[in-house]
This record gives C-alpha cells, structure tokens and sequence, in this order.
C-alpha cells in the first residue's frame, strides 16, 4: 500500500516544504528554549542508544528533532547585519601595532569593538552546537529504521507453497468476510439504523445507478468520441486533441467508482471494517482506471503515424490487457494488505494470499518485456530506422523485468516473502510511473510543436529534451518512495540540498543554481517562442528580405538568451564579485586561447548587422563558390555548386576579399566568346550574335546586349557577347544556350568557327619520297667498359629516329590539346 500512496505523500511533503521557511521565519525572532532542548535532546539519546522504541514512535521523535534542527538553522543567521559591520569596524581600525603601543582611543574601541563582536557570536555558535547534535540524532534514528528495513526484507518466513499453510489461510479469509456480513447484519437489525438507510435509499440508488453506467458504458463513449476527433483531426494538433479526448475516459471511471464508494457509505451500514475495506478500495480502484488510461497512452488503438512502440495491432491490444491487469494487481494487493493488517492475519495467510498476485505481476512483466523486445527487433528490421538511445533503454528495462520476475517468484517461493513483494509490487508501479512520464514528456513535445512553429523536427529541440530531463528529475523521489524511501529520509536529503555548502565566507546554495536553471530555462523558452512567433507569422507579411528576417530573429534569440542570463543570475542572488579577481586572472590567458573564436564571434554580429551576405546570396570567398546556406555565430556554411558544404569562419567574411554575385538583386551579365575565320566578314558577324543574344527569354533588352570586337587572334578573328541577364544564377544554362544557337547559325550561314593550326618542321625531309640509298655507317668499336653509342634507324617514310621513338611510337605532335592540327 505505501508504494501506491507515494504521489499523496509526496505532494504533502511537498506543502511541508514550502511551509518550513515560513515556521522558521516565525521562529527565527523567538527565543530559543535550550533547556526544552536538552530534556529531547537527552530522551532521544536514551532512545537511540536503547534502539528498542517502536518505528511510529522513532518517526514522532525525529518529527520533532527536525523541527528544533530547522530552528537552529534559522539562528545562525541571526545577527548576521550585526556582525558583519562590527567587522568591518574593526578592519577600518586596522591590525594592531607590533610594538603593542597604540593610542588609548583606539584601543578602548578595539576593545569594545572585540566583546560585541564575540556577544554577537555566542548565540551563533551556540546554535552551531546545537543544530550539530540534532543532525547527529536525526542520523542515528535514521540508521536505526533503516536498518529494521533489512532485516525485515532478509528475514525469512513461511513457504505459501507448502500445503500445511493453505487450510489456515481459508479459516483466516472465511473468517473475515464473515465478520463484514456479521457486521452489516447488526447493522441492519438496529432500527434505528435501520430507518436511516431506509430515508437515505433513493440517493443511495441514484449513487449506484450513476456509477454503474459511467463505469459499464462510460469508456466506451468516451473512446469513441476521441476515435471521432482524432479522425476528423489533422496536423500538429491532432494527436493533443486526442490526448485531451481521452482524459474525458479516467475521469469517467473515476466518477463512476466514487460515485458506487459514496452509494455504499450513503447507506450508513459499513461498520469499521466495511470503512477498512472501503478506504483501501477507493485508492485500489483509482490506481486500476488510471492504469488502464496509461496502456492506452502507451499501446493506442488504430494506425498512429507516430507510435511510442513500434507494436502491430495485435501485440498493441496485448499491451493494453497487461497494462490494465498490473493496475489490477496493484490495486488487489493494496486490499490484500489492508485487511490482512485489522484482521491481524499471520504471516502464512498474507503469504499464500498475495503468492498469486506476486506470480501473476511476474509473469505481466514477462510479457511486456517480450513486447518491448519485439519493438527493438522491428526497430532493427526498419533499414529506415536505427535503434536509438531509448530503444537501447527500453532493450535494458526488458532484461530488467524479465529478471525481476524471476527473482521475485523464487524469494516468494522459498520463504522471502517481503523481499518478493517488494521487488514485484514496486517494478510495477515503477513501470507504470515511466509509462505516465513518458507520457507528459510527448505532451510537452506536442505543445512544443504547436506553439513554436517549428513543425515536427521540434519534437527533438533542446526544450522538449530539457522538458524530459526536469520530468526524470522530478519523478526521482517517487521513485525512491516505490522502492522503500521514506518520506523524511527525502525532506532530509532536501534540508541537506538547501543547505548548501561553503566556499569560504561565501555560502552557496544548490537552490541558487535550481532557480537559475529554472529562470534562465524559462527566459530561453520565451524566446524561442518569440523568434518561432516573428519567423512564421509577422515577419512573412513584411518587405523584409529573407536576410533581414534571419538577422532580426538572430539578434532577437542573442539578445534574449544574454538577458535570460542577467535576469537568472539576478534571481538566484548569485554574486559574482568574489570571482572578479579570479577572472581577471584567467582573462589573458582566456583571451590569448579564444581570441580566434572571439573575432568570429564579433565578426558574426557584424555580418548579421551589416548584412554584406545573406542567406542564399552566390558570393566567391578565399577560392570557394556557392550558395550562403546558414550564418552562425562562429561561421558561416556555403554550399559549392558540387553539392558540399565549405565552413568559412566569419573573420574571413569580413576581413577578407569577398565577390557577392547576388547581392540585392539578382541581375548579372553574361559574356559568351567566339571565334571565326579570317577572312569573315565581321559585320555580319556581329549582327547574327546580336540577334542571337536578344532572342533569348532570360537576356534584358535595356540596356541592350552587345557584341564586342575583341581582337585579332592567332587562330580566328575573336568575338564576345555581353548581355545582362535577369537572374544570374542561369548563366551557365544562358551560355550554353547561346553556344547552342551560335553552332547552328553559323552552319546555316556558311560561316567557318576555326580550330588551332601550327606548322610542323621536319629535320629530314628527303627522305619522306622513299628508302635512303646511303648504307648506314657501322658503328664504330667500343672499348671494354665504354657505354655503346647511340643507334639510329632510317625509315623510308620518317627522318632519323631514336631507338626510343622505334619502341614507343610516333611522337606527339605539338598543338592544342584540344584543337588537333592540320
């Protein structure tokens, strides 16, 4: 039972938080009764020395010892002003002399100055003593309960296998239903009670007819209404439509189930033991609805885009039945200990009535866990999909349960029979608090989505994971609370964190830094929220450029998350002038080490000032041509016409040579050359390329494209056409459509486009008409160790040739690479 009552104890311990600074703000101006202190302080000690009090009455005891601790915290603030001028008082006095003389003025004031300093603080170390003691009783009572935890974990007990138990365990279960009828018999003997329930019977039958409508038909109404909505629904919005649909679904259960509990308390029968039975059943039944809204959460009906387990129909459906049926569990075994604690059953019936609720929760667990492995193996069939983290976390929470139940059935079985109930009843309420975490994280991703505007990618933004991360962190303590943490071993933990630490003089606190993360995680939320808002509303209905737009929603997030910053650090109170002569010293070093990424830094916030470049701009920086894609704080991304991405630092972008073909607009020229034979007639020439470049569609006619006669080449009579065009980004696409009409035009009008020609000199002509008749000259004798002279071949078609050029082929004639020769 106190597994599932950890979220009502939690949020009461929640309520006593926040009113302990309160009680010690009213107790700090009081003062403290040490002697009433020392009467607890000694009677604790006796008692943790004794260690033989009962666990309710250790509990009292601490109760009250941490509130005399919380006192004492308040105290040594006290006088705190006080102390801190009287110190101040005497640093203006300065040290005293070596030589011991010292005028009598300042010596009487040193001396005043030292006995108010030393009244100030004897009722700051006085509480310093005091809250010390405290602390270590609060330990010792502590270490006391948690050591009868174990032992009461590892103590062994009956085997509720073993047939000898079984026969007892009916007698003890008949017994107590009979009671229940014996007691709503006498209860309806007496008359008088008799007349009340008589008088009360109509509400007690509307009560009973209402509740079991809502509970009979009531989720299914409810599930076809969200089915309706969902259907007609589309977009970002539809899955919170649905979620909101379906919370109309517990909350019709639960109406319905209080609505039979207040039937049966409005007929005034229920004794003490009906009253038992029916505040263990209210909670039971709860816990039941909710559980099964939790399996629909988790395995939804229908085809969803967007599945939390990537499950077929079929194993989805299964996943609902076990999600309800560990609700089930939970909810019998919070029964099964309620009326086995006022009917003092022994420790054999508690054992062999909840081994069936122990086997049955285990073999739940087997089965999720086989539905979660399922989810991985379709994970890794997808060549789409890769598992991710999650999938890996899942992975290992399948292994978790499979062993648990396990573990769970063998200690039951062998005699551990609180250790077994602890470890199943707490798993299964562990798994379904991460099923209900897991779901207000995808609420908080959904809301992210809507109402930033950054479409479903947002999902994965840096709120949404912080949004989770906060959710792991704040269902840390109920966790701890399933799994056998006690309520004030958490508020110790939390007194401890609130206490902080110190550095010196300076005492820090880690709720200084919850509070800067809490403030500057909601400034950097609005602010992602303002930029989302300008991006995809305001800013579209404007004239603003593209590049505009980005530099205001730019200079809107840094100027949003710098005060986000100031304002956190003004709300946590932290001051930073203790670090002003630690960070002087390390700004040089800090400086020389960063001053690359400080210039590109700087050089960003110009860029997204100044705006020389935006976004999408063709622009030739440092060699590398391309399309400006992103502009960071740092760099800058240009995506090159081969398709990849080159980062160039912003320093270059404005210390540098930068040629922006785009810039303000997109209108650019074109120079397309061409060369014809000598001996055209270049008028016409020039006429046909006029015409040519005026025929294109992408060519602006004003001012008119030009043909410029550019020279007298070595190879052709050479021509260029300069024309402007609309969108530069075509001129490549515009010259080779040119080139295209320029080949047939020329066809057409006879007109010759000449390639290179050389002259080739031969250094043997005669001997291309035939053989030579001249023998060739024998070598002449080598000498031993003399290389052997070069040799040379006569060919009746070709001069002299090297040994070489007879090996190798003929040589490469000189020209163009391209042009070839005549």
């Amino acid at each position: 039972m106190k597994h599932v009552r950890a979220v009502l104890i939690w949020l009461s311990l929640v309520l006593c938080l926040v009113a302990v600074p309160g009680f010690a703000q009213q107790s700090g101006g009081r003062a403290i009764d040490y002697d009433a202190w020392e009467r607890i302080a000694e009677r604790a000690e006796t008692a943790v020395e004794a260690g033989r009090a009962s666990d309710a009455a250790l509990g009292t005891l601490r109760t009250d010892l941490a509130g005399w601790r919380a006192r004492f915290l308040e105290a040594q603030s006290a006088n705190t002003a006080s102390i801190r001028t009287t110190r101040e008082q005497l640093a203006a006095l300065g040290p005293p002399p070596e030589s011991g003389e010292e005028p009598p003025e300042i010596a009487q004031s040193r001396s005043e100055l030292n006995a108010r300093l030393a009244a100030l603080q004897a009722p700051v170390k006085t509480a310093e003593i005091a809250h010390a003691r405290a602390d270590g009783l609060i330990r010792g009572i502590d270490a006391i309960i948690r050591d009868r935890q174990s032992q009461q974990l590892l103590e062994r007990g009956p085997t509720p296998v073993n047939p000898l138990y079984w026969a007892p365990a009916l007698n003890e279960i008949n017994t107590a239903f009979s009671n229940l009828r014996q007691e709503w018999r006498s209860a309806w003997d007496n008359p008088i009670q008799r007349e009340k329930t008589k008088s009360r019977l109509p509400v007690s039958l509307l009560l009973l007819v209402v509740g079991s409508v809502l509970l009979l038909r009531g989720w299914k109404w409810v599930s076809r209404l969200t089915a309706r909505i969902q259907s007609r629904s589309e977009g970002r919005g539809r899955w919170l439509k649905g979620f909101v649909a379906s919370l109309g679904q517990p909350l019709v259960m639960l109406v319905g189930f209080t609505a039979l509990i207040e039937a049966a308390y409005a007929t005034g029968l229920p004794g003490l033991r009906g009253e038992q039975i029916l505040s263990a059943l209210r909670p039971a039944g709860y816990l039941f609805i909710v559980s099964m809204w939790i399996a629909l959460r988790v395995f939804p009906r229908g085809d969803s885009v967007d599945l939390p387990l990537v499950l077929s129909i079929e194993r989805r459906r299964e996943g609902r039945l076990e999600g309800g049926l560990i609700g089930l569990v939970l909810g019998l075994s919070m029964l099964v200990m309620a009326i086995s604690s006022y009917e003092n059953w022994t420790r054999s019936t508690t054992a062999v009535v909840t081994l069936p609720l122990i086997v049955l929760g285990g073999f739940l667990m087997w089965r999720l866990a086989r539905l979660l492995r399922r989810h991985n193996a379709r994970i890794s069939e997808d060549d789409a999909a890769t598992p991710g983290y999650i999938d890996r976390l899942l992975l290992l929470l399948a292994r978790a349960l499979q062993a648990v139940a396990v573990v769970g059935l063998i200690l039951a079985v062998v005699g551990y029979f609180e250790a077994a109930r602890a470890l199943t009843f707490s798993m299964l309420s562990s798994l379904l608090l991460l099923a209900f975490v897991m779901i207000l994280q995808r609420l908080i991703a959904e809301l992210w989505v809507l109402f930033s505007g950054y479409g479903d990618e947002g999902r994965d933004g840096l709120i949404p994971v912080l949004a989770g991360f906060a959710l792991v962190v704040a269902a840390a303590p109920f966790f701890a609370m399933i799994w056998g943490a006690r309520s004030t071993e958490l508020v110790e933990i939390w007194t401890r964190i609130k206490s902080g630490f110190s550095i010196g003089e300076a005492r820090i606190s880690p709720m200084d830094f919850l509070i800067f993360a809490i403030v500057f995680a909601a400034g950097y939320t609005i602010t992602r929220l303002l930029q989302g808002t300008l991006r995809n509303t305001v800013l579209p209905k404007t004239r603003m450029d593209v590049g505009g737009q980005n530099a205001l929603v730019s200079g809107l997030g840094y100027v949003g998350i710098f005060l986000a910053a100031i304002i956190a650090i003004t709300s946590a109170g932290i001051d930073l002038s203790s670090l002003a002569i630690v960070a002087g010293a390390l700004s040089v070093g800090i400086g020389f080490g960063l001053q690359n990424i400080v210039s590109n830094f700087v050089s960003g916030i110009i860029l997204l000032i100044e705006r020389p470049i935006s976004e999408g701009d063709w622009i030739e920086v440092g060699g590398q041509m391309g399309y400006v894609r992103d502009i960071s704080v740092r760099s800058t991304r240009i995506e090159t016409f081969d398709r990849t991405d080159v980062i160039v630092p912003n320093a270059d972008l404005v210390s540098g040579t930068v040629t922006n073909y785009t810039r303000g607009n997109t209108v650019g020229r074109v120079i397309v050359p061409v060369g014809v034979a000598y001996g055209t007639d270049t008028h016409k020439v020039e006429a046909i390329l006029r015409e040519i470049a005026e025929a294109h569609p992408m060519v602006v006619l004003n001012p008119p494209p030009s043909v410029v006669f550019q020279r007298f080449g070595g190879d052709s009579l050479e021509f260029e056409i300069r024309a402007i065009l609309r969108d530069v980004n075509w001129v490549l696409t515009v010259k080779s459509d040119m080139n295209h009409a320029i080949a047939k035009r020329f066809v057409e009008e006879g007109i010759e486009i000449p390639f290179a020609q050389r002259d080739i000199w031969l250094r043997n002509p005669e001997v291309l008409g035939g053989r030579s008749e001249r023998p060739a000259e024998p070598s002449p004798p080598t000498a031993p160790g003399e290389p052997e002279p070069e040799r040379r071949a006569v060919h009746p078609d070709r001069g002299n040739l090297h040994e070489s050029d007879m090996d190798h082929g003929p040589p490469d004639v000189g020209g163009e690479p391209d042009g070839g020769g005549r």
